[in-house]
């Protein structure tokens, strides 16, 4: 089961934090408070003793804070783990891989647009809206696959070029028989193919819609980025949240009608071949 955004943010906020303790600046903050601790406890007749730990202290909390609040980091280690659990990898078709990785690359943009918005009504519903888009790259993702999987399958190529043949053959034979019983086995048999070479068909037809479909999810990912960028305190009122959500709920659910239908119809067919 789909890792859920909630989950992936909090193993990204658990990087960004072992992230800042193993930065540069983190270790130069206590190599100075070690230092100045033993050579120079107490620059001024007020310091305290526990002064250079106690701001030593202060400084790697604030390098930590920004750390977690840094939008890019926060994005960029959002976008790898995204990657390994939608690996664009695992789709072997170059130009659908690279659609995955376009589409990757929506999501970690719109989560450093998120990022960059003060906390509030508005942040809380854009932080909603991503957690949509999760389950729409992974429908890309399934999609993809799928696509990948259909193209590179060499027995559907080959029962695609070779059915035709087959019934031409069968009905040519039916003429000439004029035994009952061979008549009827060969009608079952013209059947069977028949049912058959309709199901490739109709598995043709939703690939291509498929294909046609990722591409225009691309293009609508495209615009909900754009839309994002629009979204300010203002839009709470307006409706702009709600009909950016609503347009994404739509494309979510298109894709995963295409895709299920595209599982059953596949199935059926390789099924058929078997």
């Amino acid at each position: 089961m789909p890792t859920t955004r909630n989950e992936l943010q909090q193993r990204a906020q658990s990087t960004l934090i072992q992230y800042a303790f193993f930065r540069w600046e983190t270790a130069v903050i206590l190599a100075a408070t070690i230092v100045l601790t033993f050579l120079l406890p107490r620059p001024f007749f007020w310091w305290p003793r526990f002064g250079w730990p106690l701001l030593g202290l202060i400084s790697v909390a604030l390098l930590i804070y920004s750390s977690l609040t840094d939008a890019e980091a926060n994005a960029d280690i959002l976008l790898r783990l995204y990657q390994e659990q939608f690996d664009p990898r695992s789709v072997v078709e170059k130009d659908l891989r690279a659609k995955v990785e376009t589409a990757l690359e929506y999501q970690r943009r719109i989560e450093s647009q998120i990022r960059q918005q003060k906390p509030g009504p508005i942040r809380d519903r854009l932080e909603d809206t991503a957690s949509r888009i999760t389950d729409w790259i992974g429908n890309i993702h399934a999609l993809a696959l799928r696509l990948a999987a259909f193209r590179s399958d060499d027995l559907l190529a080959r029962e695609r070029e070779m059915l035709p043949k087959e019934i031409s053959r069968l009905e040519a034979r039916r003429k000439l028989e004029s035994n009952p019983a061979v008549q009827k086995q060969l009608d079952d048999v013209m059947q069977s193919k028949q049912r058959q070479w309709q199901s490739l068909a109709e598995l043709d037809a939703r690939m291509q819609r498929a294909s046609l479909q990722l591409d225009q999810s691309l293009t609508a990912l495209a615009t909900v980025y754009s839309q994002i960028h629009l979204v300010d305190a203002q839009s709470v009122g307006s409706g702009r949240a709600e009909r950016l959500q609503a347009d994404i709920m739509e494309q979510i659910a298109r894709l995963n009608d295409l895709v299920s239908s595209i599982n059953d119809v596949y199935d059926f067919s390789t099924k058929g071949l078997g």
